[in-house]
């Protein structure tokens, strides 16, 4: 079995100095917690905040990849970067963690023609999929998020950008995009496209979350939806107790002054006192993430699913779910509730790796 997170967010969390050789009491990522959570492969999410412009985000970006780089330089007894299903499994056979990248927000890319060669640069990187856009519309499509739908779906060009990842093989990630964005995707597509950490909108009735029509569609198509494990996507109920609490708003701030300056003790242990209380607030159990396992499978089938936690990426975790050394715990409640060891795979990575196969170039 090769177990796969599609979405950790951990290079944000190399730009504020985590060791990744060590095991931080703090982070839900590090190498230690991997290994013990029995992981084989993750992809680290370029994030690329919103409102950044084109020249920022570039800026942003070039800095997270040489992050990573160093990162991997580093512990090359522990991790390598990998682009395919055949040099993870021969990775797993060595003993060493395969990291994939992905880039989370195609703010960066800029538009036209100079937007093409950049997507092509980011391939050539190691780059392998792409979250079309994060928390607003941008040059490429609408977000989920957004009030305005700036384009009602795709943008001329996010049309010709899906139609050109698919012709160099890479995967189009629509976690995030509006519902008009998302089928306009599907139409323009002539491959598989993944939806890496995402939920089910029929369990928990978040505009991040995906319907059971856009399911069935994506999964009609060969797609994957990769469970998300924030509590807000994962229970209604906690995303009152969240916006309640006021931790959240607070916490943005408190976050936003330690990612400015990380080498500063202090905000670093504001934002880890945050961490604190939102830990101890009522939060739903890791079994949720298994309720939503099960519907998508009840819904479309075993070869449609898998786990995208968006660790790293998220201020809360489902109780017993605090990081990815628990990740263990997850299948056996599979086992519990009497999927097979055939079915497991799938759900571990197998499917993800599979539409990855589907869509790559030789």
């Amino acid at each position: 079995m090769f177990v796969l997170d599609s979405h950790c967010d951990t290079p944000s969390h190399i730009l504020r100095l985590r060791d990744l050789s060590l095991d931080n009491e703090f982070a839900q990522v590090d190498f230690p917690k991997l290994k013990k959570g029995k992981v084989d492969g993750a992809f680290f999410a370029l994030y690329i905040p919103a409102d950044l412009d084109v020249d920022a985000a570039r800026e942003y970006l070039g800095r997270m990849l040489d992050g990573v780089k160093r990162t991997l330089s580093e512990n090359q007894d522990k991790a390598t970067l990998t682009v395919s299903r055949s040099q993870a499994l021969q990775n797993k056979a060595e003993g060493r963690l395969s990291v994939f990248l992905g880039l989370e927000n195609g703010s960066p890319l800029g538009d036209g023609d100079q937007a093409i060669d950049m997507l092509r640069r980011l391939y050539d990187e190691g780059v392998r999929y792409i979250t079309l856009c994060h928390s607003r519309d941008n040059q490429i499509c609408d977000s989920c998020a957004s009030q305005s739908h700036k384009w009602g779906g795709l943008s001329p060009f996010g049309k010709r950008l899906v139609s050109e990842m698919n012709s160099i093989g890479m995967l189009v990630d629509v976690s995030h995009l509006s519902d008009s964005s998302f089928y306009d995707v599907l139409a323009c597509s002539d491959k598989p496209v993944v939806a890496t950490h995402s939920c089910c909108r029929a369990l928990a009735g978040h505009p991040r979350n995906m319907t059971d029509e856009m399911i069935r569609a994506l999964a009609q198509r060969g797609g994957v939806i990769q469970i998300n494990f924030y509590p807000v996507f994962l229970d209604s109920r906690f995303a009152e107790i969240l916006a309640e609490s006021g931790i959240q708003e607070r916490g943005e701030r408190v976050e936003a002054e330690f990612i400015a300056e990380p080498s500063d003790d202090a905000k670093r242990r504001a934002w880890n006192d945050v961490q604190k209380e939102l830990m101890a607030l009522d939060r739903p159990s890791y079994k949720l993430i298994a309720d939503h396992i099960d519907h998508v499978v009840e819904l479309v089938g075993i070869d449609h699913v898998g786990l995208g936690s968006d660790f790293d990426g998220i201020d809360v975790t489902p109780e017993g779910m605090e990081d990815v050394s628990m990740l263990p715990k997850l299948f056996e409640e599979l086992r519990a509730r009497g999927y097979a060891e055939d079915d497991l795979i799938k759900i571990a990575g197998g499917n993800f790796l599979r539409v990855l196969d589907e869509v790559s170039v030789s």
